[in-house]
């Protein structure tokens, strides 16, 4: 969101309008639609709308902060995403999943290449630091 807030110019998104709750969305869709035997898991939401609006995905994980506020919570969580219903809802095509489309459609969208590097950089810093706890204990 914090991505996304930046280049946009904003403060936030409701829930419905946040546009990492539409891509995982529309990720789920397209993993139904052309039957891929995946689990599709939502990650980093940080707010009790986001989770609600995710409600059905295959796998949330979600901070004891919103777990707490769902469970406090009297409002309904109706189950909004359905696999033949976000199958049937997806308009886009089965897409070329050769390294080159790949390669060229990661490149297109600029979220996904600087959180992508964003995100390998900061494993790769702590399996360095995993690795030099380990070699501590020895």
């Amino acid at each position: 969101m914090d991505w996304w807030k930046k280049k946009d110019g904003v403060d936030g998104y409701t829930a419905v309008e946040d546009p990492g709750v539409k891509s995982v969305k529309n990720i789920y869709g397209y993993y139904k639609k052309f039957g891929y035997k995946t689990i599709v898991m939502g990650a980093s939401f940080r707010n009790k709308g986001e989770l609600i609006e995710l409600a059905g995905l295959d796998r949330l994980t979600i901070a004891p902060k919103l777990l707490d506020e769902l469970k406090a919570s009297n409002d309904p969580v109706p189950q909004i995403l359905k696999a033949s219903e976000s199958a049937a809802a997806y308009q886009g095509e089965k897409l070329d999943v050769s390294e080159a489309s790949f390669r060229f459609l990661i490149n297109e969208d600029a979220c996904a290449t600087e959180k992508t590097a964003e995100g390998i950089r900061g494993f790769s810093a702590d399996l360095r630091k995993l690795e030099e706890v380990i070699r501590a204990q020895m």
